[in-house]
């Protein structure tokens, strides 16, 4: 098939530090492109890939040195798209809703993976508007607050199988803590938790500016106060391995409608297993006593850690294996691709029947 992904300007592909929708693009396309696909990726010029690249802004958005208003690059990205659309069999979009106007005449060949939280009330006129527009659900529970809209499916992130080796004997003995801080993440409690059990917690966050009153009001006191926490800092994807992987396990306690959740799986390969709140996602991503425990309430955390320490991490690793991989992943999106009403793949080749056999046989 000749596909097209488009990805978010803000940072490249795969990113250099944080950005979970930009790696999650990056692990699809790699595997796509594994399989046998034309796959071209619209992003931004410093991405790296071995699918085709076209350049949409010199370098990510977020690093751009004289950067001010992040629109005009992205509407000459949708401009690229329109002009180049008739070039492909299905184009995948993960910018949000931004194209939605732009794609109208061929929306029955696109598929659009929502990749954020959808419970925001500004966001439902506009979802009635664009009702007819194929959507992917990264997890079932962030369907629940949507109207009536055309869901294609849902299908579960993906990692590459080697990109985060496992670790049966992690070394460091610490309560690990890794993504954004902000108050729906709640590193606060990751705090609480790990002092209250007696363990050293390590923070690798990146603080975002709309976040840094938080931070420094909060936070920060709360890292200077306990002499078992250590802030990282942002980390990148070599760091991340070691960081996760010589945990003893991840926290992930959060407080909002989460809609799926990256770090988990991430941890999962490494053999990390995962103490998390029971919201949003939680409950489809973790197999409750087996990649890691679901609660409620720091009380219950606390109640659970020994039984967490225990899990086998082999098991673990194998719960990523079963269902997180990307080769997975590309499966269900080549799956929905070819359900859409406007792909029209060209019939296969048949071939004369060998002697004896009656049947046609199809050359894949």
């Amino acid at each position: 098939m000749k596909i097209a992904q488009i990805a978010p300007l803000a940072e490249r592909v795969p990113p250099k530090l944080y950005g979970g929708t930009e790696r999650i693009v990056s692990y699809l396309t790699e595997e796509l492109v594994r399989q046998g696909h034309d796959v071209t990726l619209f992003a931004s010029g410093d991405s790296l890939t071995s699918a085709k690249l076209v350049s949409c802004s010199d370098v990510a958005l977020r690093l751009h040195p004289s950067m001010k208003d992040p629109l005009p690059y992205q509407v000459v990205m949708l401009e690229e798209i329109r002009r180049r659309a008739l070039d492909f069999d299905v184009l995948h979009f993960h910018i949000d809703f931004l194209h939605f106007p732009v794609i109208r005449e061929f929306a029955d060949r696109t598929v659009t993976t929502l990749h954020g939280r959808l419970d925001l009330p500004d966001l439902k006129p506009l979802y009635r508007m664009f009702s007819d527009i194929p959507l992917v659900s990264i997890s079932n529970d962030q369907r629940l607050p949507m109207p009536a809209v055309d869901w294609a499916g849902t299908v579960y992130h993906g990692l590459q199988i080697d990109i985060l080796p496992f670790t049966e004997r992690p070394r460091g003995g610490y309560l690990a803590f890794l993504g954004r801080i902000s108050p729906e993440k709640r590193p606060d409690i990751a705090i609480e938790i790990a002092s209250r059990v007696g363990m050293p917690l390590k923070i690798a966050a990146k603080v975002d500016a709309a976040d840094y009153v938080y931070w420094d009001s909060i936070i920060k006191p709360m890292v200077e106060m306990h002499a078992n926490v250590e802030f990282v800092g942002e980390i990148n994807e070599h760091q991340k391995a070691s960081f996760l992987g010589n945990a003893s396990a991840l926290l992930f306690p959060i407080d909002w409608p989460e809609p799926f959740g990256l770090v988990m799986i991430e941890a999962m390969a490494c053999g990390t297993p995962v103490l998390a709140f029971r919201r949003g996602s939680v409950r489809e991503i973790i197999e409750d006593g087996i990649s890691g425990i679901a609660v409620d309430s720091v009380a219950e955390a606390i109640e659970n850690i020994d039984w967490l320490l225990r899990l086998d991490r082999r098991q673990v690793r194998a719960a990523f294996e079963r269902s997180f991989t990307a080769e997975r992943m590309a499966r269900d999106y080549l799956a929905i691709y070819r359900r859409l009403p406007g792909v029209r793949l060209k019939a296969p080749r048949l071939r004369r029947p060998v002697k004896g056999t009656p049947e046609l046989q199809v050359i894949a």
